[in-house]
């Protein structure tokens, strides 16, 4: 049994989108209120890896100076520095500490992002690589059926079962035969039939085929059946339609919508606003976990300032469907809210003394004020 993202997304993010659905019939509502869901489900485990971020930023000084003293006290004794060096992280704390947590809930994650990537918010493909053969090679070929794995697919609101797309027979054919790809569940029911016990949306989600590679090696006719013409590999792509890939939501036109511009050069804005939007709540939360700030180091103050330009402009060269933009702006505003009030939470005493010490011998050693050891902590006036 599949425990994996698969099992996550079936069995427990879609439950949560046809719940929600259930009670406020709009697909772009179901895909807030499963993303709140998700978050606050997580929200322990994030915020133990934004805390020990906070922590570590702000004894981050106090360690390196440390770790610099045991590697110039001990730099003939290894195994004393090594030991010394475990000692101060068992004082301090661990950097990788706090990437456990991360770790934990990036299967959930995942399991949620590819939930909303497939059926009802996108079109579902199945690629089937055939193989077309002159007729004295088929000759020695045995014909077997091609059945490809499985996917969840919306045939109604709230209605839902795992399809699969079936080479009849096989991805073997010879010069001038002809096949057709087949839909149909996983307990062996035909998609057709499926549909004609749904006919709300029948006409919508009949699948859609295309030559992804080799096209001059065969035919696709208007019904999809494909003939084989020339010898060579062929990749086929069969889509069924998402059922709200086309349906919009607030500034969204359509949920489904992959690329904010078109091939014709037609610029899709409500996209282009995600995007932009998604970049600034990248910044945002930067500056509220000290990442963005003035930094002493140019390379990585220049660093901090083009990763939200970056990774909200991948998205204009790695296009992804609206409604999982949707997502990805939504999870980064909560997060930033969570960063701005832990943020606001006291750190630890012994921390703060440590720091404060620390702080205290430096200045009166170089004869200046102390450093703030956090971002938005005012000097004290001097007396």
């Amino acid at each position: 049994m599949d425990f994996g993202v698969g099992f996550l997304s079936n069995k427990i993010m879609l439950p949560i989108l046809d719940f929600f659905y259930g009670i406020v019939p709009s697909y772009g509502l179901a895909i807030v209120a499963l993303t709140l869901v998700i978050r606050f489900a997580l929200y322990p485990l994030s915020a133990g890896s934004i805390r020990n971020m906070r922590r570590m930023k702000v004894v981050q000084p106090v360690m390196q100076k440390r770790q610099q003293e045991i590697r110039e006290r001990y730099k003939d004794n290894p195994a004393k520095q090594q030991e010394e060096m475990a000692k101060v992280m068992q004082e301090l704390g661990n950097p990788l500490a706090g990437c456990f947590p991360l770790l934990l809930q990036m299967p959930i994650l995942f399991a949620l992002f590819a939930t909303l990537r497939g059926s009802p918010f996108s079109d579902v493909p199945y690629n089937i690589n055939f193989q077309v053969l002159p007729r004295e090679q088929m000759e020695q070929v045995q014909p077997q059926a091609y059945v490809t794995k499985p996917q969840n697919i919306y045939i109604a609101d709230n209605v839902h079962t795992p399809v699969v797309a079936i080479a009849p027979g096989g991805t073997k054919l010879a010069i001038g035969e002809s096949t057709k790809v087949e839909f149909q569940t996983t307990e062996g029911k035909p998609f057709d039939a499926l549909l004609q016990d749904h006919p709300d949306y029948a006409n919508e989600l009949h699948p859609r085929v295309e030559v992804v590679n080799g096209a001059e090696r065969v035919k696709i006719d208007a019904d999809g059946t494909i003939e084989a013409l020339q010898p060579g590999d062929v990749t086929i792509k069969t889509v069924i339609p998402g059922l709200a890939a086309d349906k919009g939501f607030l500034f969204i036109d359509k949920l489904g919508r992959v690329g904010a511009i078109d091939s014709d050069g037609a610029i899709h804005w409500d996209i282009v606003g995600m995007i932009v939007c998604f970049g600034v709540s990248l910044y945002i939360n930067q500056l509220l976990s000290g990442q963005g700030g003035a930094s002493s180091n140019p390379n990585q103050e220049t660093i901090n300032k083009i990763t939200p330009i970056i990774f909200s402009g991948m998205f204009l060269f790695f296009p992804l469907p609206a409604g999982v933009l949707m997502y990805m702006l939504l999870a980064n505003i909560f997060q930033t809210f969570q960063t701005f009030l832990l943020s606001r939470e006291p750190l630890p005493e012994e921390i703060l003394k440590l720091v404060e010490a620390e702080e205290k011998a430096t200045a009166k050693k170089e004869g200046t004020d102390a450093i703030p050891f956090e971002p938005g902590r005012k000097k004290k006036a001097q007396s």
